[in-house]
């Protein structure tokens, strides 16, 4: 079980607009976020006499009921303390919890079936002296309050929700120039495996493993292994730029059409090669300009790679997604794609600082630096080895399903090299983390 959470800090916009009540509020979410969040808990900070927006937090909703009551606390706690952190103690606290029906059920269920973690997360914030202004429920286009017993405003069959485009914070939205980028469900279907025949992709990273692992545990194969890597990976980003430009390709520049660029055995060799943690660092030097958008979309693809028992694999292109999407200011995708990182693998220390980072708000250019001074060093042939430095460890998050991004950072945060792990019969690597 993934266990950590999403926050974000106060958005940097400068235009002010006016909530009032709970549809404002529920139309206003996806704006909030960048994103319509799904099977989510939500907490907004308020802050000032006025009820200023400031951080938020989202977790995926734990499927135990047992598991609320710590999760409510945990959530308050982290809402709180980080809001404290970048500044003020909030003066309340906006809570949403958003989920669609189970097979079966009614949206109305929906919410009956989630009041008690309504309950926890308002007595949760309460005994941190902050109260909840409001709880909304979200769930197949309706929304209800979990505080308002004004029937009139909030009548027991709940309120739709506004048509896309049409509320205040959606106009206020398009005047800044803020998009919402559909669904985290769909967000995170751009990372995932394809549902179709998956053998052949099975088979290559057999091959790779049973080629590459040796070679990486070697201590004298393993840096030309790493200039393969990335050799193959500059090639295919080359690939990945010319693809656009062709006329009668309407799929390119698609997730689709970037898969039909990158055979199995690329592929393949690229997951494995990116395993080892001195070449997954070289790799986030294209991070900027041109660069940024081809190896991002090289990232993905390569995510949608990992089959089977390859499936955790994914956590090094994903990390380097979510590195590329928050250094170019993509914050949303930069959650999503390190959230997954983390489902795959909670312990993968890049993953988790980046997610830090990212989540409390720091700017990713000190780490762009970073990256430009161990590339110019070793233009100049004068590399030395990649070091990690954190000012402090990741704080311990609550348990549940969630995405998102973590301290100031370098490169090459991980375990032990050379560590492996044997699943089903094969062999893959995990050199560093």
């Amino acid at each position: 079980m993934n266990k950590h959470h999403e926050s974000t800090g106060p958005s940097s916009a400068q235009e002010q607009i006016t909530l009032r009540g709970p549809a404002e509020l529920a139309d206003a979410l996806p704006y909030l976020m960048g994103f319509h969040p799904t099977d989510s808990v939500v907490m907004v900070a308020l802050h000032g006499r006025r009820g200023r927006f400031g951080g938020r937090l989202r977790l995926g909703i734990p499927r135990s009921p047992g598991e609320w009551g710590a999760v409510a606390e945990q959530l308050a706690e982290c809402l709180v303390t980080g809001s404290e952190r970048r500044g003020d103690k909030p003066e309340g606290i906006v809570v949403f919890l958003c989920q669609d029906p189970r097979p079966g059920e009614t949206s109305r269920q929906v919410l009956e079936r989630l009041r008690p973690l309504a309950q926890q997360l308002r007595t949760a914030c309460g005994s941190l002296e902050v109260p909840v202004h409001e709880a909304l429920c979200i769930s197949d286009g309706r929304f209800w309050s979990y505080c308002c017993p004004d029937t009139r405003c909030c009548p027991p069959e709940g309120n739709v929700l506004a048509m896309p485009g049409t509320s205040v914070m959606a106009a206020a939205a398009a005047y800044a120039g803020i998009q919402v980028r559909g669904s985290l469900r769909d967000m995170e279907a751009r990372l995932l495996p394809s549902t179709a025949d998956t053998g052949g992709q099975e088979q290559a990273l057999d091959l790779a493993a049973a080629a590459l692992v040796p070679r990486i545990l070697d201590g004298s194969g393993r840096e030309q292994v790493g200039e393969e890597t990335l050799e193959l990976a500059r090639t295919l980003m080359r690939r990945i730029a010319g693809a656009p430009g062709k006329a009668g390709r309407p799929e390119a520049g698609t997730d689709w059409g970037d898969d039909a660029l990158i055979d199995d055995g690329e592929a393949a060799a690229l997951v494995l090669g990116l395993q080892d943690r001195k070449t997954r660092d070289r790799a986030a030097e294209w991070m900027e300009g041109s660069e940024a958008s081809h190896a991002l979309r090289l990232w993905r693809a390569l995510s949608r790679r990992c089959v089977g028992p390859y499936t955790d694999h994914a956590a090094a292109p994903l990390t380097l997604a979510g590195w590329v999407a928050w250094s170019t200011g993509d914050e949303p995708g930069a959650r999503v794609a390190l959230g997954r990182a983390l489902q795959l693998d909670p312990e993968y220390h890049f993953a988790q600082l980046l997610h830090q980072a990212c989540n409390e708000g720091l700017d990713p250019e000190a780490l762009r630096a970073c990256l430009r001074r161990e590339r110019q060093s070793r233009t100049a042939g004068t590399e030395g080895p990649v070091r990690t430095e954190t000012r402090r460890k990741p704080p311990q998050p609550p348990a549940g399903r969630q995405d998102g991004p973590s301290g100031a950072v370098r490169p090459g945060a991980g375990g032990p090299h050379g560590r492996t792990r044997r699943r089903n019969g094969q062999r893959g690597t995990k050199s560093g983390r």
